[in-house]
């Protein structure tokens, strides 16, 4: 009898201590400096003639990536690593694919299109931030630019994020919502992406079933078009792979952010990256409240992501020399 008790009690020690662990790894903010430290963290550190770039991190981390990821030649679908009959397994669903076929494998780009190594890279987040950062000259003077989830460019924010761009993200849930999947007309949608001149729209189509149908939509809106865009679609094993990698390094997310998952595909194709745009807090270096996004101040769903997660990462990063992040006003230019 009195074993029994004790293994009863046993049993619900262990149960509470599981219960434990599965809260702290559902919720990991627990685990992190309040907002505030991290913001009193940044300016201790500072960001200007201190930073000093460490070619060891640099080409260590992107070994890193290159071991567990490989994006050189996984970042992007392509004919050569999905022929025809491959299954592409989604990303973010359990048990679905896409078997490459006659519809899909003419879509693919042949191998990878980047002329590599790419040198000098700007990955640009869409952060508040950026509002009054004078920013944009250094952004272009970039030998490749990478933005995230086609950015407005317009007059009135050239001087803080730039107007060159090589590589744009594009989510699928942005063309349900912004230009109705693309079912009706697809005129707003193409001009909308004359901004980004000849440069790479890069879309997660095998990352959810549900996207696929909107991406190829895209896809011959632009090709009906002669625009000088080319898609390329993310490929998921490599969305896979880099969420694995940055889980097993603190981030715990249901999904990493668009910006993360460009970081590191320019941690493994660039001599050097630099990132601007990044900030997830509601308050700026100088304790003023700034907007989410530096053209709105639309919230994401808090559940999704793990925004400051990935900003504590990424500021390792950068304190370390591995790669610089701009998060305040950017020098004047000589």
């Amino acid at each position: 009898m009195l074993a029994r008790c004790y293994r009863a009690k046993l049993s619900a020690w262990a149960a509470l201590c599981l219960l434990v662990l599965c809260w702290f790894y559902v919720f990991p903010g627990y685990r992190l400096p309040r907002d505030k430290d991290i913001v009193d963290e940044v300016l201790r550190q500072g960001q200007g003639p201190a930073w000093r770039r460490n070619q060891t991190g640099v080409d260590l981390l992107r070994k890193l990536l290159t071991d567990c990821c490989d994006p050189k030649r996984m970042f992007a679908v392509t004919k050569k690593n999905s022929p025809m009959g491959k299954a592409l397994w989604y990303d973010g669903e359990f048990y679905r694919w896409h078997t490459v076929n006659n519809d899909t494998y003419p879509l693919f780009v042949q191998d990878n299109p980047l002329q590599l190594p790419l040198k000098k890279c700007a990955v640009v987040g869409n952060g508040g931030i950026l509002r009054h950062s004078n920013c944009g000259r250094d952004i272009d003077k970039a030998d490749f630019v990478m933005r995230c989830n086609l950015p407005p460019l317009s007059k009135q924010y050239v001087e803080d994020v730039g107007t060159r761009t090589h590589l744009v993200t594009a989510n699928p849930s942005i063309i349900e919502k912004r230009f109705q999947g693309l079912l009706w007309s697809r005129k707003a949608f193409v001009d909308s992406m004359k901004a980004y001149g000849s440069s790479y729209i890069y879309m997660p189509a095998f990352s959810m079933s549900t996207g696929t149908e909107p991406s190829l939509r895209a896809y011959y809106a632009l090709q009906d078009s002669s625009s000088n865009l080319t898609m390329l679609f993310a490929h998921p094993e490599f969305l896979h792979s880099v969420g694995k990698f940055w889980k097993g390094h603190g981030v715990h997310a249901k999904r990493l952010s668009t910006g993360l998952f460009l970081v590191s595909l320019a941690l493994g194709l660039c001599d050097e990256v630099t990132v601007y745009g990044f900030w997830p807090f509601s308050v700026d270096l100088d304790e003023r409240p700034v907007s989410h996004h530096y053209y709105d101040n639309i919230l994401p769903y808090t559940w999704f992501h793990a925004m400051p997660e990935e900003f504590v990462q990424l500021w390792q990063l950068h304190k370390t020399g591995t790669l610089r992040m701009r998060v305040g006003r950017c020098p004047p230019q000589s």
